[in-house]
């Protein structure tokens, strides 16, 4: 079965053509990263005006690169939920547009079982039931997915994102804008115990996450040094900040990895790209004899591969969308799908 899968939930204009699901023929992706480093972070109506311009060319060339036509197309796959809305609006309409146009069956997707799905591509053999740490620019999560359409939270962040915290603190830190990969980077010189920062738990929420606090606290850091002329050991504090987020995001995980009883951790969302995070995972969950997934690195950002993806396992599931399908900026991961 073959599905055109389309993403513009933020910054990044995608499509991807796959094949029952897993196997991914094309995959195409227009970022908006120069435009938005100028100011920093991600402006929302610039994205949106970024995907009405792109999103006809990159469609186009991602049904180029598979060698297929419209008319080799069985169903159209299209982010729905959660994100910026205006840039949400774009991907919609022009999917329903697309599938009003062609007869073709429209299947919204959550943007947050696309990112999970990521790890269906890398990991061939991975089939629910598995627990999934989702951590990217919106979101920190813990899932467990029971089914490929059916998922059930079992904690979130209470404030900031584990994404927002790397990017806010990226500023300040004199890094451009995507910061978590300028973090990850610059990290990889300092030592991760340069710096105290803090730690958050939420009590009575173990699996539930805080990096308001953790973000205010570099912020600060680099204030203080700045105000008392001392020198700041940029590298240091990128490290210990990667290495406070690390020991934010992996207890809970193993512990509700643990809790599923499932013996299957994925990971997935931008911030999976993260070095310190990833060999801190895989440590844990070898000491913990579970088996732990994450995608590479190309796959954890925002694309068109992990909606064509999850859009079959949400056609076979039924969940389909019609012309007064709507998007969401917020909507729960575990939320009812529309089916027709």
């Amino acid at each position: 079965m073959v599905i055109l899968g389309i993403e513009s939930s933020c910054d990044e204009t995608a499509a991807a053509i796959s094949v029952d699901g897993r196997k991914i023929v094309s995959d195409v992706v227009l970022s908006q990263a120069d435009m938005h480093a100028l100011y920093g972070g991600v402006v929302p109506e610039i994205a949106s005006r970024r995907h009405v311009e792109g999103i006809c060319a990159v469609v186009e060339q991602a049904l180029q690169k598979a060698g297929c036509a419209l008319d080799d197309v069985d169903a159209i796959a299209v982010t729905y939920a959660p994100g910026l809305i205006g840039a949400l609006l774009v991907g919609v309409n022009y999917a329903k547009g697309l599938a009003f146009s062609t007869g073709k069956p429209l299947v919204p997707v959550h943007h947050i079982h696309g990112h999970i799905a990521a790890n269906y591509i890398a990991y061939p053999d991975l089939t629910p039931p598995f627990c999934c740490l989702v951590v990217s620019g919106g979101h920190s999560l813990l899932i467990d997915v029971r089914d490929y359409t059916d998922m059930k939270v079992l904690g979130s962040t209470r404030d900031d994102a584990a994404g927002e915290a790397f990017d806010k603190a990226a500023r300040v830190l004199g890094l451009p804008y995507p910061g978590g990969a300028q973090i990850d980077r610059l990290a990889q010189n300092g030592n991760g115990q340069a710096y105290r920062l803090p730690k958050a738990r939420i009590e009575g929420a173990p699996w539930d996450f805080s990096f308001s606090g953790l973000k205010t606290a570099v912020i600060n850091t680099v204030h203080t040094a700045a105000q008392r002329g001392e020198m700041l050991d940029r590298e240091g504090l990128a490290a210990s900040f990667c290495a406070a987020v690390t020991r934010e995001l992996v207890p809970p995980a193993i512990d509700a990895a643990r809790y599923c009883g499932y013996g299957k951790l994925a990971v997935a969302g931008g911030v999976a790209a993260n070095r310190v995070l990833r060999q801190a995972l895989q440590t844990q969950c070898r000491e913990q004899g579970i088996a732990l997934y994450i995608p590479p690195a190309k796959l954890c950002g925002d694309n068109g591969s992990m909606i064509a993806c999850q859009g079959y396992y949400a056609y076979q599931a039924g969940i389909r969308g019609d012309t007064d399908l709507n998007a969401y900026a917020t909507l729960a991961a575990d939320a009812p799908q529309p089916i027709l």
